[in-house]
């Protein structure tokens, strides 16, 4: 995947007249003010952990390079304030945990978090995940995918922009290795079912509903959901070892 030059990333696409282009996306940027302890956390590692968004435009961009070493690679899509990252990132040191988030004061949190934790091995980008899926990791190249309560779109007109669609699906599946696994959670029961008939109809995934991953520590996210009586819905998913041979072809032509 390097030595590429890849398409301008989402709020960087212009149309012909250079007006920005309007895009339908599966999250919204919010506030970048930090609290003081957020600071200080981003000043102490974010020279070290978190790959500026422009570094992803140099066509000779490396996740390799920014890890400093080649290991099997798990990308979290949304960490949030990195309750999770840190606590299942600590627990997997001979894995690299690549954690997608745009909003960097949860960035921020998560610095901290991951170095309370001693988990030197993640690294965050505030790219987003589609996007990051599609031009910067190879197909069969994630060992494990992790989407923990995304954001949920209550409204309907709004729900064109859940992350998980049937594009998204199949391309997710194709960035997993043979086996591989995604792992996802809500509490949204409406987007439980979504989730559910979504991946049960995309050919190289199998897998369903499970009991609650107990590695998974309780967010605050989580939390919330709890608190108001929602259900808690797990899944877990994995690429089938039947698309291996569709899944060669695709590395052989990237």
């Amino acid at each position: 995947m390097n030595d590429v030059v890849r398409p301008a990333r989402p709020h960087l696409k212009l149309t012909e007249d250079g007006r920005r282009m309007r895009e339908v996306l599966t999250y919204s940027r919010r506030g970048n003010r930090f609290t003081p302890r957020q600071a200080e956390a981003w000043a102490a590692h974010h020279a070290d952990w978190v790959i500026p968004e422009e570094a992803v435009d140099r066509p000779d961009f490396s996740l390799t390079e920014w890890f400093g070493r080649e290991a099997p690679l798990i990308v979290e899509i949304g960490s949030g304030i990195g309750e999770a990252t840190a606590v299942l990132a600590a627990a997997r040191p001979d894995h690299d945990v690549l954690a997608l988030e745009v909003w960097r004061p949860g960035i921020a949190d998560s610095l901290w978090r991951v170095a309370e934790a001693g988990a030197t091995n993640v690294r965050f980008c505030s790219v987003d995940a589609v996007w990051s899926l599609e031009h910067l990791l190879a197909p069969a190249s994630v060992s494990e995918l992790w989407t923990f309560f995304p954001d949920p779109w209550r409204k309907t007109k709004h729900r064109k922009r859940r992350l998980v669609n049937p594009a998204n699906a199949a391309l997710a599946s194709s960035r997993l290795v043979p086996g591989g696994a995604w792992r996802l959670a809500t509490d949204w029961p409406d987007y439980a079912v979504q989730m559910a008939e979504v991946l049960d109809a995309e050919p190289t995934l199998e897998g369903g509903r499970v009991e609650r991953w107990d590695e998974r520590p309780v967010t605050r996210f989580e939390r919330k959901g709890l608190d108001v009586d929602r259900e808690i819905h797990d899944f877990l998913y994995r690429r089938s070892v039947q698309g291996e041979a569709g899944l060669a072809q695709q590395v052989l032509e990237a």
